[in-house]
Parts: structure tokens; C-alpha cells; sequence
């Protein structure tokens, strides 16, 4: 009997003669709890209170003036199973007597929105097949899951399930199928559940799975759609889907996708930007934003890799800021949806009224989808943008933590070249992560320090003795040479500088040290030139401090450029392939120290070479006849070019080969 039964009971016969009975069918009950059967967690209550009871009646059988007290004590027995009778839980997931509602014996109704969903690993089956089945979403304590025929959700339960982690779940036998549910096992929090669905031989040909979670006592949903997974070639379920009541209440107002989305349509009937271009939405790499005019409405879908959120904005310019947005967050494993404001480049602020209609979402294999609609013009929605007209779109992803709270985007979002009209020609788009300004000033620097500095330095120094008889332009070859390179070094580097403000608009406070830096550097540039405008004589006394400063200058230049731009990478509008790129810089960095290295060696060893064949040539001097040491002097200095120019050769061809081979790799990852 339960609970209502007995209290029916007590209520038409509120007798003493029937208060043992009473008592005795509660001791039954209580003792069929402990041996884990179905049953209401309160008869354990009512056996503790039904002990004291029994012993009083032998009390009270030996009075006869307390038949009042009696009839009391039974009235308190009665309004005891009154107040507990709402109480009908089932704490140890035995609830085989909801296999058909799935509804709990709460005593309250169902809430109206799910919080948690239901994801499968795949989209058919076939007799036989495992399906990888997933409950997740906030904190809850019990759950029911079961398959149905998902064109008649009122029919028995569909195949069987096999458990994943036995400490969270049970198996269930609903009708004649066993194994056909799975429920809790404790009401311990939980926040994902998985098991696996084995499909029957006589499976219909769309399955359905449902599930009732229950979050507190008083708080739960019932039959909460799930995926739906179809027989190959099967047709399309009938719609609309033959559901309970419950069901209907639950599901609104959101849905959920069974399948991902595709790139079908694109320019033909629906505007689509993707990222990479071309790729496939279906993939865990493709960043997919859709507009499909049905109307006086726009149908958005969005698609992307990303653990945390989804984000895409119109906006009247290439500027975050004062534009029109919509977000999708996972919250731990529910994706909300919602528009928003962007107001500076501070974090965007949620509308409370949502605009948008038809709300559906997925979460698979670490991709998030959503898809929704909305009306072309929303006058009555303050901050809303009239979709019939141009605007640039951005899009971008991050982090969401516990609560839906958004961070700030780890790299620069995906922007498009120019303004779009999405319910004008449809088209297929991509865009860039990165701006052209910000390319060019990357690769100018890149070329201004890497390369025409570092060979000007290297002419300078070791080919000024090699070239010193050569002259171009009335002036010795190296030195020509040398400041041809470096007045392009710093007509480059101004050039470059000045992109970065072009593009922002003035000064970047989301850049760290590069901006300082990289000011550093270009008044270190300016300086170089004009110290050199006044340099003194080569036998003035303070020519030797001249050269001092000017090789100090240049060496800080060069040194403070090469940790500019290793900041500078890492910095999210330049969007590089991350390690590669900082691996390519240290190559780079590695080899001209390397070269510098390698020909102050040979020009030491050179030099040693000279003063040990000088002190040989005049020893021999010494002891031959002019005409012998004439020959021994020639055939010296003869050996002595022919090392030099060998040794020189090889050197150049490597610094010429390696550079230029590395430079093309890392120009096509700028640009």
C-alpha cells in the first residue's frame, strides 16, 4: 500500500482497534526498504516512530479510561502520514513505477526549461549498434533516462543500456525489456552522466532519448528531449513529434540540433563567412557564421571549436565598440543565447529581453552550435541593428567561466575586409584575424632588422680591408656599401612605425612592452644618421669616441629590435602559427650571431697568420739574395689571397643562401 492508501485509511477509520494494524503494515514496509526494494523513503521515518507506538498501546489495552488518549494517538498517527505523504522520493534511483510518466511523486510540478541535455555520439544505427549516450548540465541528484519511438513518445521503452560507471547509475527493467532504463543510484551530486544504448533488432527507424532530472526535491524536469538517432535511409520523422504534456512544457523554448551544420547554400541562398575560407562546418577546425533571409527574418548559425563561447557583432567600422552582438555560452554543458551590447572594448553586457526566436544549440566533440532568428528591423529592441544594411562582422571566441561569465579573447577576432550587406547578394566570405596594416608593419621590421641591418654591419666590419681599394660613387665600396643598407633600414623602420598608430588610432594599451620598446628602437634609429653627419676625420682625436658611440647606438638598436619583436609575435593581431613562429625568429637570431661569431674568428686567425708569416718572411730576408726573396714574397702573398678569397667565398654563399631561404618561409607566414 501506499502512502495515500494508508492515509484513506486512517481517514474513514480512526479506530483504536485498527491503530496495531496500522502500526504492523508500516513495520512491513520499513523492513522491505532496507532490503533495497521500491518503496518511499518515509516508512524508515514512520518505523522509528511506530516502535514507541506499539509499546504504548499495551499501556493503553490496560486502561480503560485512556480509549481519549487512544484515539488521539491514532489522530496524531494520521496527520503524521498527511504531512509525509507529498514525500514520495526514491533517493536510491528505484523507480520502476515511473517507467510510463517518467514523472516524479514530488508533489510539484515539472519547471518549463531544461537545464541539461542529452548528446549522442552519432546520428544512426543499426541493429546491434552502441551508443555513446551523455546527460550533463548543473549540479542534480536523480535522473531517468529511456529511449522511445521518437514518432510516438508515449510508447514502451526502446532497447537497452549498458552502464558506464556503476557508482552513478543502474540499471532499470521497464515492461518486458530489461535494461531498458537507467536512473541514480544515490542522491549525490552529479553533473554528467554517460551510458550506452544498444539498439534492438526490431528498433523503429528514429529513436528518441528522454530523461527526467531532478535538481532539488522540489525542482525537476520531465522528459527532456534528447538527440535523435535514425535507421540509414530512413525518411524524415513525422512531424509534429506525438509528445506528453510534459514534454511540450519541458522543451520550450529551446531545441536542440541533431546534426552540424553544413555549408550547402553558400552563396546561392544564404550569406556565409568561414575560417579557414572554404572549410568544412563539420569539422572541429571551421569557424562558421551563416544569414539565411526566410522573409521578414534572418535565420543566424554559428559554429566554431571553442570549450567557452561564441560570438559574432555588426559593427559600422573595424573598432570593438558601441555594436550590435550575440553570444552563445556553454554553461557547463547548456548553451545559452542572448544579444548584447559592446561598449568600448570593456566585456559585453546581456540584454534581459531577449530578440531572438527558434533557439537551438549543440556541443560535440568540442565544437559549439547555435542557430537562431531574428526580425530584420526591431525598432521596440533598443541597440539592435537594422539587418538590411552594411556593416563590418566580426567573429570571435573564448573562455566562459562558472556562471557564464566571458573573458576577453585570447586571439584577435576574425574580422571581414569590408562592409556586408547579409540580406543582400548572398555571398561566401572569409576574413582575417589579422590586418593588413599590422602584416606590413611586422614584415617591414622583419626585413629592416633582420636583414639589411645585420649585412650592413657585417660590411662594415670584416670587408672594409677586402674592399679597400675599391670605390663606388667617389667613395670607398664598403662604406657606400654599408650606408646605403642602413638609411633603408631606418626609412623601413620609420615607415613601419608609423602603421600601427594608423591602425588604431593612437597609442595600444592591450600591447605590453612592444609599443615602448618599439619606440625606443626608432629614436635609437633616428640617432644613428645624425651621428653620423658629424663624424670627425678619421685621424681626429676624437674619432676614436665617435666609433665608440656609434657602434654602442647601433649594437642597443639591434639588441632592443630583436626583443621588440619577439614580443610583438606573440601579440594576437598578428595571428602567427604559435610555436613556429618564435622558433623561425631564434633560427634567424642564431645565424647572424653564428656568422658574426665565425668571421671575427677568421679574422683573428688571419691576422695571427700575417704576423707569424711577416716575422718568417724576414728571418728568410735575412738569409737569401735579393732575388730569392723577392720569389719567397710573392708566393706568400699569392697564398695569402688565394685563403682569403676561398675562405670568403664559402662564408658568403652560406649567408646569402640560408637567409633568403628562411626569409621566404617566414614573409608568406606574415603575409
Amino acid at each position: 500500500m501506499r502512502l495515500t492508501e494508508y492515509r484513506k485509511h486512517l481517514g474513514s477509520k480512526l479506530k483504536h482497534e485498527e491503530l496495531p494494524l496500522i502500526l504492523g503494515m508500516i513495520k512491513g514496509n520499513a523492513v522491505r526498504c532496507k532490503s533495497n526494494r521500491s518503496c518511499n523513503v518515509v516508512w524508515v521515518a514512520l518505523l522509528q516512530v511506530a516502535k514507541p507506538v506499539t509499546a504504548l498501546l499495551g499501556h493503553f489495552k490496560r486502561r480503560s479510561s485512556c480509549k481519549m488518549e487512544l484515539s488521539g494517538l491514532a489522530f496524531a498517527v494520521w496527520m503524521f502520514i498527511c504531512l509525509c505523504g507529498p514525500l514520495d522520493g526514491y533517493p536510491n534511483g528505484k523507480i520502476r513505477e515511473v517507467c510510463s510518466s517518467m514523472m516524479p511523486h514530488h508533489g510539484s510540478s515539472p519547471q518549463l526549461s531544461p537545464e541539461h541535455i542529452i548528446t549522442v555520439n552519432g546520428t544512426e544505427f543499426k541493429p546491434g549498434d552502441r551508443i555513446e549516450v551523455n546527460l550533463s548540465g548543473p549540479d542534480f541528484e536523480g535522473f531517468f533516462i529511456q529511449a522511445r519511438d521518437a514518432e510516438h513518445l508515449d510508447s514502451p521503452a526502446v532497447g537497452s543500456f549498458i552502464l558506464a560507471d556503476q557508482r552513478l547509475s543502474q540499471l532499470l527493467t521497464c515492461g518486458h525489456t530489461k535494461n531498458s532504463a537507467v536512473s541514480h543510484t544515490s542522491k549525490a551530486k552529479k553533473k554528467y552522466v554517460k551510458v550506452y544504448w544498444i539498439a534492438p533488432g526490431d528498433a523503429p527507424k528514429h529513436v528518441q532519448f528522454l530523461a527526467t532530472v531532478v535538481k532539488k526535491y522540489k525542482t525537476f524536469w520531465v522528459k527532456i528531449p534528447g538527440a535523435i538517432v535514425s535507421q540509414p535511409n530512413a525518411p524524415s520523422p513525422t512531424m509534429p513529434l506525438h509528445r506528453t504534456s510534459e514534454t511540450v512544457s519541458a522543451s520550450h523554448p529551446i531545441s536542440y540540433l541533431t546534426k552540424p551544420f553544413n555549408a550547402s547554400g553558400c552563396g546561392n541562398k544564404k550569406f556565409c563567412i568561414r575560417n579557414p575560407s572554404s572549410c568544412d562546418p563539420e569539422s572541429a577546425s571551421c569557424f562558421f557564421l551563416s544569414f539565411r533571409q526566410e522573409k521578414s527574418s534572418v535565420l543566424i548559425e554559428m559554429s566554431g571549436p571553442s570549450e567557452g563561447y561564441l560570438a559574432f557583432a555588426l559593427s559600422h567600422d573595424q573598432w570593438m565598440g558601441g555594436d550590435d552582438a550575440y553570444v552563445c555560452v556553454n554553461e557547463d554543458h547548456h548553451v545559452s543565447v542572448s544579444t548584447a551590447y559592446l561598449k568600448g572594448r570593456s566585456p559585453p553586457v546581456l540584454n534581459s529581453e531577449n530578440a531572438l526566436e527558434d533557439v537551438s544549440w549543440r556541443l560535440a566533440d568540442g565544437v559549439l552550435q547555435c542557430s537562431f532568428r531574428r526580425n530584420i528591423h526591431l525598432t521596440a529592441h533598443k541597440g539592435r541593428f537594422n539587418l538590411d544594411a552594411s556593416y563590418y562582422i566580426f567573429l570571435a571566441d573564448g573562455e566562459a567561466s562558472e556562471g557564464g561569465l566571458i573573458h576577453k579573447h585570447h586571439r584577435q577576432p576574425l574580422i571581414t575586409s569590408g562592409m556586408y550587406n547579409i540580406t543582400g547578394l548572398p555571398q561566401d566570405i572569409g576574413g582575417s584575424r589579422s590586418p593588413r596594416l599590422i602584416k606590413a608593419h611586422g614584415a617591414l621590421m622583419f626585413v629592416a632588422w633582420i636583414t639589411t641591418v645585420s649585412v650592413g654591419v657585417i660590411v662594415a666590419r670584416f670587408f672594409k680591408p677586402v674592399w679597400s681599394h675599391s670605390f663606388l660613387f667617389g667613395k670607398e665600396m664598403w662604406f657606400q656599401v654599408h650606408r646605403m643598407l642602413m638609411l633603408t633600414t631606418v626609412m623601413l623602420t620609420s615607415i613601419s612605425f608609423v602603421l600601427p598608430f594608423i591602425y588604431r588610432g593612437g597609442w595600444s594599451k592591450q600591447a605590453g612592452f612592444h609599443p615602448y620598446l618599439g619606440c625606443t628602437v626608432m629614436a635609437l634609429a633616428i640617432c644613428q644618421p645624425l651621428m653620423a653627419g658629424f663624424r670627425p676625420s678619421p685621424h681626429a682625436p676624437r674619432r676614436q669616441l665617435f666609433n665608440w658611440f656609434h657602434w654602442s647606438t647601433g649594437t642597443t638598436a639591434r639588441i632592443l629590435a630583436v626583443v621588440t619583436m619577439f614580443l610583438g609575435m606573440d601579440l594576437p593581431a598578428l595571428d602567427l602559427s604559435d610555436p613556429w613562429d618564435t622558433y623561425m625568429m631564434i633560427g634567424f637570431v642564431a645565424w647572424h650571431v653564428g656568422i658574426d661569431v665565425l668571421l671575427e674568428i677568421h679574422s683573428y686567425c688571419l691576422i695571427r697568420k700575417v704576423e707569424v708569416i711577416e716575422d718568417d718572411r724576414i728571418q728568410i730576408l735575412q738569409s737569401l739574395t735579393s732575388a730569392e726573396a723577392e720569389a719567397s714574397h710573392h708566393f706568400v702573398n699569392t697564398t695569402m689571397r688565394w685563403y682569403d678569397y676561398l675562405f670568403k667565398t664559402i662564408t658568403d654563399t652560406s649567408m646569402a643562401f640560408f637567409p633568403f631561404f628562411c626569409r621566404v618561409i617566414c614573409l608568406n607566414r606574415l603575409c
